[in-house]
Order: C-alpha cells, then structure tokens, then sequence
C-alpha cells in the first residue's frame, strides 16, 4: 500500500522552502537568469501547495509544471481582455530618485495617488519628481507613509537588516501556523471530494483579500473545487484588471464594514466557513471581530490564513505591495543596472513574492484541512511578503543550468465572460499528469449574493 504524508510533517514543512527535488517538478530549472534564485521560489512555494494538497487527498497524483509556474507567475502579463494587454502599474508608481538615492512608490490606487500628492502638499502628478529631489529617500518614506501614502525607500541588503522591520520577520517561519485556540464543535466537518480535479468541492472560503498575493490562493482553493465568496468593499473598487486576473472560479460581492446589516451578514458567513482568508494590514479588520485571533477563538474548527506585506513588529501596521518589499528588502538594489544615466535600481522579472506568498497561503490551508481532518481542529496560519522576500535570499544566488531557449508558449485558454473574451493561462499543477485549469470566468465585480452555495 502506498505510503501517504505525515499530516503532522506536512505543517512543519511549510516553516521553509528549501531545494525542491528534482523528481517533484517537471520542466527546466533556471528561465529568468537573474541574480537571485526566483524560479527556486516559484517551484518550491508550488510544491508546498502540491505536497499539502496530496496530504489531503492521501494521494500522489498533484504535481508542478515547471513550465505553467513560469507563466502563472506572470499571468497578468499574459492575461488580454478583448485582446488587450491588462493593466499594470499606473505611471505614478514606479522608482524616483531622492536627493540622496531612490524610492519606490506604489500609486496605482486613485485614493493611495491623492494621498501620496497629499503627503507631499502638491497638486498634480508632474510635481513629484522634483519635491522628492528635496528630500532623502527615508524622509520621503516617512512622509508619505504618515500621509496615509504607499512607498518603501530603496535600502540595501545591510541596511534593510538593520532596519527595525527586518528583525521582527526574519526569525519567524515562512508560513506560522498555530492550532485554533477555540472550542471545537462537534457534528460533521467537510471532507473532500473523491473527484481529482475538484477535491475541495463544497469547502466554504470566504475572501478577505485584496490585489495579488490574497487573490492568488483563493484562486487556486477555487480551481480545486471550492466555494470561494471574496467580499470588498464598495468605497474602494479593486483594480478592473487585477481583479479579472485573480477572479477565476470565485464570486464577488461587496459589504460595507461600517453597515451594521452589512457587518452581520459577513459574520454570518465567517461563522459558517470553513476558511476564511484574509489580506489587510494589521489591526485593519480588529474593530470588526474579523481578524485572525477573533475568529479562531470563536470557532476552533475554523480555518484563518493571513497575510500582510510586513508582518509583525513596528511596520506591521504600514500598508506595503509586493514592489515595496522588494525595494526595502534589498532585492531592488541587488537587481540595480548602470548605464549611461548612471545606476538605478531593478526589480524582480515577476512579482514573485506576492505568488509565492499566495501558493505558500493555499498550501497552508491546505495542510491545516489535512490536519483538521485527523483531529478536528482548524488552525491559523500568518505570512507576510516580507518573510518570503527573507525565503528568497536564503536560497541564496540563483544556480543551475540556464536554458538554452525561452520558455515555451503557454498554454492559453479562452474564456468568455462579462469583461470580454478572456485569454488566460492556468493554474502551476497537474493533476495525473494532466493540466488542472479554471472552470469559470471572474463574474461582475460585486454581483454575487453575499450567501453560500449548496454544498454537493
């Protein structure tokens, strides 16, 4: 009889990434040839999500593809809507330089854009350059930020370690998980589904989330089968496209915290899930009773997996991307050019950690049903880009051979919905060697009832 993982194993796995063997993925190795090990990161945050998603099954039948990491890392890229490429950053975001350096600005949010013109007491976009000219790069970042602004000076590698937010991620796991302090109920708990491309058929996940990294690992929960609700909230509208890149096989609907109906209705459906995932900064979701420790305390088999940009300690408060991370980290200065303009600094070629960071969530949830069903306790589960930017670095500088040609062409679906024909690539797994992919195009944003489905 073959041998299934330790379910218990399959939690302390999630503390690292580490090298992935090479019978556990198919494909080539190295396809970005930069100086830090990205497709490491990529293959073994997928792997973490394979190995928990076989835990749960008691199978071996889940997978990575090389190849559809690669491009599923990159799937807003090569995502078209009516043939259009999607939308990336806005020309706000991107790196100015400062008087003593460069800084990172994340503007692609008409309200993050106000504040950050706001922060620095100007009136129109085209003045930017020249104030932070007036200032260091970590005067501009303490301005703005305090603004209620999004940016991260860019630090080097010694200076983001001795910066106050390396320290308070750096000795944590990749992906911390603790068990739901909670009474567990008792009665049935969800089991999965015997059909392989769909085994997480009537699991419940409400959505939390916002942009890439939420998004990324409710996505996958719902290319497997699950019931994904993602609830946003109708003053702040996600960005069209990355919510059409992101919304496969899940609904949207839309609540207003501050409505007391709204706020009882969105308990309603924590109270009944069974996962919730959440993606807002620290303490954002408190005054609401759904954060993380709320929620595992009313319900010990509930589910909570949570992500922030920073983490714990004095930045774990501080709104942050993917972009930022990588500019405070060190990553932008370690991927830095000169040229005739002289030195700048670079970035990855995907935005790898807010991936990573999803895979690594899903594959947490992944491994915390696989425990609940063994004991029936649910658990938490914390992440931050910040700890993956660390996992990142310690796989140490890319190595291996490079390919000798570019990756092949993906392979592109066609799927027609509200926003248009949709050209997509699909989920990093196989499933018995063959490609699992989405089942149903992202919905209008805010059209779905804010209720569950029958469960199969």
């Amino acid at each position: 009889m073959e041998t299934v993982p330790d379910l218990s194993e399959s939690l302390r796995n999630l503390g690292a990434i580490g090298p992935v063997p090479a019978a556990a993925w198919d494909g080539p190795r190295r396809w970005w040839h930069g100086p830090l090990d990205v497709e490491g990161l990529a293959i073994g945050s997928v792997q973490a999500a394979a190995t928990a998603l076989n835990a749960l099954t008691a199978s071996r039948r889940y997978q990575v593809s090389a190849v559809r990491t690669a491009h599923s890392f990159d799937s807003l890229g090569h995502l078209r809507i009516d043939g259009r490429p999607a939308v990336g950053f806005a020309s706000l975001s991107g790196f100015r330089r400062t008087s003593d350096g460069w800084i990172r600005l994340h503007a692609n949010y008409p309200h993050h854009a106000a504040r950050l013109l706001e922060a620095l007491s100007l009136s129109a976009e085209g003045q930017v350059a020249g104030a932070l000219l007036d200032l260091t790069a970590l005067e501009a970042e303490a301005l703005i930020n305090a603004g209620g602004g999004v940016a991260a000076a860019v630090r080097s590698r010694a200076a983001w370690i001795d910066a106050p937010g390396h320290g308070a991620v750096a000795s944590l796991p990749w992906i911390d998980t603790h068990p739901a302090p909670g009474p567990a109920p008792a009665g049935k708990q969800w089991r999965p589904s015997s059909d392989p491309g769909r085994p997480l058929l009537g699991l419940r996940v409400l959505d939390l989330t916002r942009v890439i990294a939420g998004p990324t690992a409710t996505r996958l929960l719902g290319a497997l089968g699950a019931d994904v609700l993602r609830i946003d909230p109708p003053q702040i509208p996600e960005l069209p496209d990355a919510f059409i890149d992101s919304g496969f096989d899940k609904r949207s609907a839309v609540a207003d915290f501050g409505n007391a109906g709204d706020l009882e209705r969105v308990r309603g459906l924590a109270a009944t899930a069974d996962v919730v995932v959440l993606g807002y900064r620290a303490g954002a979701l408190e005054s609401f009773g759904l954060d993380a420790q709320a929620l595992a305390q009313d319900r010990g088999d509930v589910i909570v997996a949570t992500l922030s940009a920073w983490g714990a300690g004095p930045w774990g408060q501080r709104r942050g991307f993917d972009s930022l991370v990588q500019a405070a980290s060190g990553i932008a200065a370690g991927y830095g050019t000169t040229n005739d303009g002289g030195w700048r600094p670079g970035a990855l070629p995907v935005q790898a950690l807010d991936h990573a960071t999803g895979y690594g969530l899903a594959a947490a949830v992944l491994a915390l049903l696989a425990e609940r069903q063994a004991n029936g306790r649910g658990g938490v589960a914390r992440m931050s880009l910040a700890r993956t930017a660390e996992e990142l670095f310690r796989l140490g500088p890319a190595g291996g051979e490079g390919t000798d040609s570019p990756l092949p062409e993906p392979d592109y679906r066609q799927m027609d919905s509200t926003h248009g024909v949709l050209r997509l690539v699909g989920p990093p797994l196989t499933v018995d060697g063959s490609p699992l992919g989405y089942s149903t195009a992202p919905v209008t944003y805010g059209s779905s009832e804010p209720a569950w489905l029958s469960r199969p």
